[in-house]
């Protein structure tokens, strides 16, 4: 490049030194020219790759400048892996060029003394010079995200990569170890969601607080503040709140939804069975009295079932009863004796007795009611002993301020929380972040999200039957749920959700740790499968168990690569007669063998924010991803997300009015606002 640019110097300027003709000289000096910006274009090639070998350029994106696309999903910066790519990545991996993949000699020097002078009075500041990231620190520190910078400095024009709408109907399911990225993955891909106006669902088992924050002030800035929900277990009192088991399309749903939190192994499945009966018998006869189920009554007629069977029966014998029927229990009432009375009803209530014998005598049948009598006529301490299953769950789930959270009063004009439910905000395109709070309580955060996720499923098949406005005919709405840590979440409601939902419009993102975690929560390998074989999208970021990562490599095909080894050999002569003492000879030679196009470690070693993705078929490729900056609008307190709620809030229950504060014993929770930085090093 020098001798071209040089000569071409010479050429131009001082043509009689060649001793060529002015034309001649200008057209080989535009050559040369020409020749020299192709070499140093090849140079510059060459030295760009070489120095990404040790770091990669920062990459980051605020969230307003995250592209948008109605028919893409952006995902990040990268390229699609072939068989190039694998026989580069082998070939970083020889001795002889570990000088161009290895930090140097100075750069080491650099990290020994940082720690050496790091106490020394007159040397720390020097130690302190030595770890500062800027353009005029040649030995500046690599930036924490590990891995190997190789893995993605094996191509050097990266490219947006998105994934097509279409395809997330087929579900997404994102796996990576702990802080690698998986949750600023989840807010890359909300934040376009949100922007594009889907109605968007996050299950947060942690509580992220940054999490949050990105939901809102995304929602807030599309101009969607207005449809946002906050249900927090954590913080009860800034929460929206919502019955798990008040909306259904068939009353059955409610005991399943109760009875599939319990134990169903062994002589535990029976005991299930018996819990279901009974909270279905409760439900039922809710429903018939015109009351809404909630966890609250649930366990109070678990607990004593005698009020609500007197309850019922008084209001079936005021219907279909005779009209003296009230003189005829008080009669009846009057005859009964403690001592005449069987030893399952001794203790009880004389006029639940009578009601009882006066029902028994008359032609009605009610199968509401005849469940009631069922399981009123039980012994008290049998049935404490076949509904004991479900006593610590109720207990659970109606203990401290989540109680009102989930078993909400519709007609508490006091609580001024609102009350969302999963069709009205399907059909306001609202957004609705839930905080499980697992790291407090995994058992109630598990008791909360699955009955949410049957929920789901059956507005999902109300909206496939009927759709959102009662026409079949209706395009479903397209539904983006996002599912951070589902291991803690996922159970058998999960299922029909990812493999029947699609059609009413869903489509889930699913994020997790390993696959391991999935098999421990379902308890069987086939169901872990099952769940496996539903998400058509695969994105892997760093992993450490060996199983997770060969969920994808055992997917891809083998490649050919190229080895090249040099031979050399000396033979001597034992012909004294030839002239020839001894023949040497050098060979280079090209082998090709057959190596897997990606193997688990590579997975192992991926840089924080970086990942491998399965995409469109089967498609693979390599993807950095950039992590938002905080901005400027970003809420920096839950009260503050709270004082914006309270403005904006709008319920569908009409006798709902905003009276005072409800967020005022809540104490400010700052968060952390430095400026994100991704470097995939």
């Amino acid at each position: 490049m020098l001798v071209a640019f040089a000569t071409a110097a010479i050429a131009i300027l001082a043509p009689w030194s060649l001793m060529m003709p002015p034309g001649v000289a200008y057209g080989a000096g535009g050559f040369l020219l020409l020749m020299g910006v192709i070499r140093g274009r090849q140079a510059w090639r060459v030295l760009r790759y070489q120095r990404n070998m040790r770091r990669m350029p920062t990459y980051k994106v605020r969230s307003n400048k995250i592209p948008l696309s109605r028919r893409k999903l952006f995902l990040g910066r990268g390229f699609r892996w072939s068989q190039k790519h694998t026989q580069r990545l082998r070939d970083t991996i020889r001795p002889e060029v570990q000088h161009y993949v290895q930090p140097g000699f100075l750069y080491q020097w650099a990290r020994r003394k940082e720690v050496a002078w790091e106490s020394v009075p007159v040397l720390s500041g020097v130690a302190h010079l030595l770890r500062v990231r800027a353009w005029w620190n040649p030995v500046a520190p690599l930036p924490a995200v590990g891995g190997k910078s190789t893995l993605h400095a094996v191509e050097l024009e990266e490219q947006d990569v998105w994934m097509d709408i279409g395809e997330r109907v087929g579900h997404t399911l994102v796996l990576g170890t702990t802080r690698v990225g998986k949750t600023r993955l989840a807010e890359i891909l909300i934040t376009q969601d949100i922007r594009r106006g889907d109605v968007v669902i996050v299950f947060d088992p942690k509580g992220d607080a940054d999490l949050l924050r990105r939901v809102y002030a995304e929602a807030k800035r599309a101009g969607r503040a207005k449809d946002f929900y906050m249900f927090h277990l954590g913080f009860p009192q800034v929460s929206a709140r919502y019955n798990a088991i008040g909306n259904f399309s068939r009353i059955t749903e409610v005991a399943t939804r109760i009875a599939n939190q319990l134990p169903s192994e062994g002589n535990s499945a029976a005991f299930k069975e018996f819990a279901w009966r009974f909270v279905n018998i409760i439900a039922r006869a809710l429903v018939a009295l015109g009351r809404r189920p909630d966890y609250q009554q649930v366990r109070r007629y678990i607990n004593d079932i005698e009020p609500l069977f007197m309850e019922y029966a008084r209001a079936h014998l005021d219907q279909h009863g005779a009209e003296d029927w009230k003189a005829q229990v008080e009669e009846l009432a009057g005859k009964i004796t403690e001592r005449n009375l069987p030893a399952a009803l001794r203790g009880r209530n004389i006029e639940a007795i009578a009601l009882m014998r006066h029902l028994q005598g008359q032609d009605l049948y009610d199968p509401v009611l005849d469940g009631l009598v069922s399981a009123f006529k039980y012994d008290k301490t049998y049935f404490d002993k076949i509904v004991s299953s479900v006593g610590p769950l109720m207990e659970k789930l109606t203990t401290g301020n989540i109680s009102a959270l989930i078993s909400p009063d519709y007609l508490d004009e006091n609580d001024t929380r609102p009350i969302f439910e999963w069709m009205d905000v399907i059909r306001r395109k609202g957004i609705v972040y839930v905080g499980l709070d697992a790291l407090t309580d995994t058992t109630v955060a598990s008791a909360v999200g699955n009955p949410m996720f049957a929920d789901l499923v059956s507005v999902a098949g109300h909206i496939y039957k009927h759709g959102v406005s009662g026409e079949s005919t209706d395009t479903p709405p397209t539904i983006s749920m996002h599912a951070d840590e589902f291991n803690e979440l996922i159970g058998d409601e999960f299922i029909p959700l990812l493999n029947k939902a699609g059609g009413a419009g869903f489509q889930v993102t699913a994020y997790t740790q390993t696959w391991s975690d999935v098999e421990a929560r379902m308890g069987n390998r086939a169901k872990a499968g099952q769940v496996a074989g539903n998400f058509n999208t695969l994105i892997m970021l760093r992993v450490k168990e060996l199983a997770t990562a060969e969920m994808l490599t055992e997917q891809l095909p083998r490649v050919e690569v190229f080895t090249l080894m040099s031979v050399s050999g000396v033979d001597d002569s034992s012909d004294p007669g030839s002239g020839i003492d001894f023949k040497s000879r050098n060979e280079d030679r090209i082998s090709v063998s057959e190596v897997p196009m990606l193997t688990p470690a590579e997975l192992i070693t991926l840089p924080k924010g970086q990942a491998f993705a399965l995409l469109e078929g089967g498609q693979l490729w390599k993807i950095r991803m950039p992590l938002p900056a905080v901005d400027s609008d970003m809420p920096e307190t839950f009260t503050e997300i709270a004082n914006e709620m309270e403005r904006t809030y709008i319920t569908n229950d009409h006798w709902y009015r905003i009276q005072e504060p409800w967020w005022g014993a809540v104490a400010d929770i700052t968060e952390p606002t430095d400026e994100i930085e991704v470097s995939d090093d």
